[in-house]
């Protein structure tokens, strides 16, 4: 293969990103899923026509046994099962929707079967762990202030952390302590704001937000110290610092936090169908994994402690 035919390989061909243009705006305009949904959707997409694109293959041409293929080339690059199983997801609903628009003529999804998977446990963190967390920002300073809010609010509410960057004022109600939150494919949910938190909030749009922007046009809550809204990866990053300062080493992130926060709700007796109400969850069936965490939880403690455990 010539290096200019190399080099448009790792590309997917012209027609095959149209494809894919246009099944990723029928999401937008039909199902109003979210932009980072939207956006694995299109690397899952992307990747499986550039492999395509290197074997001079084309989305709307390939049969089941291309399709295999790929599956068993994906074994041998010890891809894990997990992002297999998403991307064979993602493939059965672009087929269906080029079937439905008469752009191919048959599903080589059909009948393959996802990989095997066991479904890990959430990472969470003790009740001792998130208060030595919350601890860390030093909130003399306004960006610690920031930051500690940030950290009450996530644990408070169970929020994504999209959620909480994109936290807008006219979406608070400090008054009676309520958020109205936008989530995954623009569902709204109203969740209570727990006294702690809105000492926190308060403080910090009186003494830190002033300070962190006075564009009255921005109107997200928690700004940059450029005076811009905060990204998720500038909090990924806060919070990782946070953690190694609050000697926590285990694995974390700002999901983290929304899994302890369902964690730490059922260990104290919250009803299941409540905690999924809070995380925005469709399904009960995603809540339940927390039940999984509560279980094993209890399983730790009484082997530790029972005389015959």
């Amino acid at each position: 293969m010539s290096e200019d035919r190399r080099r448009r390989a790792k590309l997917p061909a012209a027609e095959d990103q149209a494809l894919i243009g246009q099944y990723l705006d029928h999401l937008w305009l039909e199902r109003g899923l979210s932009d980072n949904t939207r956006a694995s959707y299109a690397r899952d997409l992307n990747h499986f026509a550039c492999w395509l694109n290197q074997r001079r293959l084309r989305l709307s041409e390939i049969d089941r046994r291309d399709l295999q293929r790929h599956l068993q080339w994906r074994v041998e690059q010890q891809l894990r099962p997990a992002s297999t199983a998403r991307l064979l997801s993602t493939l059965r609903g672009f087929y269906r929707y080029l079937l439905r628009e008469h752009l191919v003529s048959s599903d080589p999804t059909l009948n393959i079967d996802s990989p095997r998977r066991g479904r890990p446990l959430p990472k969470t963190l003790t009740e001792n762990d998130v208060e030595a967390l919350l601890a860390a920002p030093d909130v003399s300073t306004a960006l610690g202030l920031r930051d500690r809010t940030m950290l009450e609010l996530l644990y408070a509410c169970g929020l994504r952390v999209s959620e909480l960057v994109e936290l807008r004022l006219e979406e608070l109600n400090r008054r009676i302590g309520v958020l109205r939150i936008v989530g995954k494919g623009d569902k709204e949910r109203m969740l209570p704001v727990g006294d702690e938190a809105l000492l926190w909030l308060s403080r910090y749009l009186q003494d830190a937000r002033p300070e962190l922007g006075s564009d009255m046009r921005v109107e997200h809550i928690f700004l940059s110290r450029l005076g811009q809204p905060m990204t998720r990866q500038t909090f990924w990053h806060r919070i990782k610092r946070y953690a190694v300062e609050a000697g926590i080493d285990k694995p974390i992130s700002p999901h983290v936090l929304r899994h302890a926060f369902a964690t730490h709700l059922l260990n104290h007796g919250a009803d299941l169908r409540v905690v999924q109400m809070l995380l925005g969850h469709s399904s009960l069936s995603t809540t339940q994994i927390y039940t999984h965490v509560a279980t094993a939880r209890l399983q730790a403690l009484h082997r530790d402690h029972h005389p015959r455990g």
